[in-house]
């Protein structure tokens, strides 16, 4: 289970959530009709080995990625979840915001793969060893960011908006900001400083893009939980144990009240729109689905 102040690098706790959705990424791309191709995804996963590597090799085929059911609706789920955020980040770069903040970047290569305008500066906020960890792997691949990218190595339960202060951030300017796989991993406290911290160093022209569940009734996510410890299997790559099932608000309302131009897509119709099934009534993948929505908000 989780604690305040916690810490973790890629393989484990929250950090080995990233591997398991950068391995979908990947999955992704070996599509012939990938919905988005993120070629460093690839590189991670190869660089920590092991069954992550094997999956996509096909030397691993009971992974849980690979299963007909779960696995490749999640792989759907997140080339979809990609396409959504890349095609904002377009957006807000097409109306002339230069800063870009990146809350939890774990393995998000954007500011690498993305076309960004000149004078663009990225910041890239999460725990240290998995900055570590994303830095290194990419060095020795060569691979160059696209924009300028300053890494900000804190904990999002923390002070982080000093921290991105003091890494050149200004709140004058219009910025872009992403909370992509990172609410579910934040207390409802937390989730609400995150917003708030966002609200305030947001100035006039600048855009947020979130995504969200809805919390699970509380005896059906303690079932999980309680499931997950007793299964050996489940312990190696718990997802239960490492969520805290709350939700301070839905970010359409939050923002809203705050003056903000906010639009939630379900996932399961952005599924739809661009052409990937919906898991069906008795998929497992359905409960987590039809809680998912992306949020697009801009502020005037």
């Amino acid at each position: 289970m989780r604690s305040d102040g916690d810490s973790w690098d890629i393989t484990t706790s929250v950090g080995s959530t990233a591997l398991f959705v950068a391995t979908a990424r990947a999955l992704e791309a070996q599509k012939a009709d990938p919905l988005v191709v993120d070629p460093y995804a690839e590189l991670f996963c190869r660089a920590v080995g092991g069954s992550w590597a094997d999956v996509l090799d096909g030397r691993d085929p009971d992974h849980e990625l690979k299963s007909e059911d779960f696995g490749q609706h999640f792989v759907n789920f997140q080339g979809c979840r990609t396409r959504y955020f890349d095609a904002y980040f377009e957006r807000a770069a097409a109306a002339g915001v230069r800063q870009v903040v990146i809350l939890a970047a774990g393995l998000d290569s954007r500011a690498y793969r993305l076309p960004w305008p000149e004078g663009t500066t990225i910041f890239e906020l999460d725990q240290p060893q998995v900055l570590d960890f994303k830095r290194q792997v990419l060095a020795e691949h060569g691979a160059q960011p696209r924009a300028e990218r300053r890494e900000i190595a804190v904990d999002l339960r923390d002070d982080w908006s000093q921290a991105l202060r003091d890494k050149g951030f200004d709140p004058e300017r219009p910025s872009a900001w992403i909370a992509e796989g990172l609410l579910i991993y934040l207390p409802a406290t937390a989730q609400e400083a995150l917003f708030t911290g966002i609200d305030a160093l947001a100035g006039p022209g600048s855009h947020a893009a979130i995504e969200e569940g809805a919390p699970l009734p509380r005896d059906e996510y303690e079932a999980k939980v309680a499931a997950e410890r007793a299964d050996p299997d489940a312990g190696q790559r718990p997802f239960f144990q490492l969520v805290y099932n709350e939700q301070c608000a839905p970010a359409t309302e939050w923002f809203g009240r705050r003056g903000w131009t906010a639009v939630g897509t379900p996932l399961n119709d952005y599924l739809r729109e661009v052409g990937r099934p919906v898991p069906g009534p008795d998929s497992e993948a359905t409960p987590m689905f039809s809680r998912i929505t992306l949020v697009s908000a801009a502020k005037s």
